[in-house]
Order: C-alpha cells, then sequence, then structure tokens
C-alpha cells in the first residue's frame, strides 16, 4: 500500500461520506470537520476521497487538498495496521535515531510516510514522545522502545510479523 497503489473504497465508505457532506454542507468553514469525518471513514485522505470532498461541498479541489497537507493530523497514504513512529526530536537524533529510521526503512521496504503492501506497518517520524531519557526512541502503535540500536530493530519487528501467523 505505498503511494502508488489504488484506491479502493467502499460503497459504504461513499454513502457515509456523502452523508457527512450533505450534514455539513450548510455550515461555513465546514471543510475541517469534513476532512476529519473522511479520515475516520477512510483511514486517510486519498485524492479520490478529496475529489469527493470539493465536488460535494462545491469547493476547488486545490482548496481541500491545501487543508489537508497543511494539517499534520492529515494522512494523504494509507496506515499500516502497526504504526510505527520514530522520534526525530533533538534528544533522540543525537543519538542515533536518524539510523534507527534508516534501519526501520530498509527492514521494511519502504520510506517514512509509506505503508507496506501487506498493511501490516506504516512508518512516520515524530519530533518527540516525551520519553528522552530512553533516546533513541521509536513507538509501534501505543508501545515505547527505547535505548535503540540498528541491530535491535530486525528483531521488534519480527515479533509484530509473528503475531500475524
Amino acid at each position: 500500500m505505498n503511494k502508488n497503489s489504488a484506491f479502493h473504497g467502499t460503497a459504504e465508505q461513499k454513502a457515509r461520506l456523502m452523508a457527512v457532506i450533505e450534514e455539513s454542507r450548510s455550515t461555513p468553514g465546514c471543510l475541517m470537520h469534513v476532512l476529519q469525518e473522511a479520515q475516520g471513514i477512510y483511514g486517510y485522505l486519498p485524492i479520490e476521497v478529496q475529489t469527493m470532498i470539493a465536488e460535494g461541498l462545491e469547493i476547488s479541489l486545490s482548496e481541500v487538498y491545501g487543508v489537508a497537507t497543511f494539517y499534520s493530523q492529515f494522512s494523504l497514504n494509507p496506515k499500516g495496521k502497526h504504526r510505527i513512529s520514530v522520534c526525530l526530536g533533538t534528544a533522540c537524533y543525537v543519538k542515533g535515531s536518524d539510523k534507527i529510521l534508516a534501519e526501520v526503512e530498509k527492514q521494511l521496504g519502504i520510506k517514512c510516510g509509506e505503508c507496506t503492501e501487506d498493511g501490516l506497518f506504516s512508518i512516520d517520524s515524530c519530533r518527540c514522545v516525551g520519553a528522552c531519557g530512553l533516546a533513541p526512541v521509536m513507538m509501534i502503535d501505543e508501545e515505547v522502545y527505547g535505548r535503540l540500536k540498528p541491530e535491535m530493530i530486525k528483531g521488534i519487528l519480527d515479533k509484530y510479523r509473528e503475531a500475524q501467523k
């Protein structure tokens, strides 16, 4: 499910989005609300969803895209079942979190901001998880992994892979 994957929305998802648009259309400034609801429905905001919103609210696609890309809460790419976030804040970075991120990318064969083809993992970076004393740190879902070294990454990821079998 990397950036080049085809969009696969369902008729039920589209009906839910259209209902949100219909309910919201008469409210000035409703775009943020509609985008939040759309991301809740689809998990991300691909161009196909942005187009439905633009047409439904009778606004330009560039306006929808501008808001969707301005706010970090919105994602234009699908997210994996397990969301990996590597901290690149100062404490983590000086202790080698860039090498941790590079190893996660290498192990999964994707780049930051992407999702694996099987939908199991996605990678993002963040500025701080509040665990500076454990630097460098990454989170997988809600679990914090600290004092990381690149050679630890494969074993951590394998734990999640094994749980899928």
